[in-house]
C-alpha cells in the first residue's frame, strides 16, 4: 500500500496553512509582527525542499513546496511593501 496520499495530505495541509496569514496580511497590512529574516531563511529552505522534489520526482513534494515558496513570497512582498 502506497503512503504518498500521506504525503499529499500533509503537502496540502502545510501548504494551505499560510492563507490566513496572507488574507491577514492583506487586510491590516499590518507586518510589524513578521519577521522578514526567518521567512527570507524559509523561502530558501522551501526552495530548497522543492529541487529536491523535483530531482525525486515527488509530485506532492514538488507541488507543495511550488506552492509554499509563492505564499512564503507574498509574505515576504508583504513585508517589504508594508514595513
Amino acid at each position: 500500500m502506497s503512503l504518498e496520499w500521506v504525503g499529499a495530505l500533509a503537502a496540502a495541509m502545510t501548504t494551505l496553512c499560510w492563507l490566513p496569514q496572507i488574507m491577514q496580511l492583506a487586510k491590516t497590512r499590518q507586518t510589524a509582527g513578521i519577521s522578514l529574516a526567518t521567512n527570507a531563511f524559509l523561502a530558501a529552505g522551501i526552495a530548497l525542499w522543492l529541487i529536491y522534489g523535483l530531482s525525486i520526482g515527488s509530485a506532492p513534494v514538488i507541488g507543495a513546496n511550488a506552492l509554499t515558496l509563492v505564499f512564503i513570497l507574498v509574505i515576504v512582498g508583504f513585508k517589504l511593501r508594508y514595513h
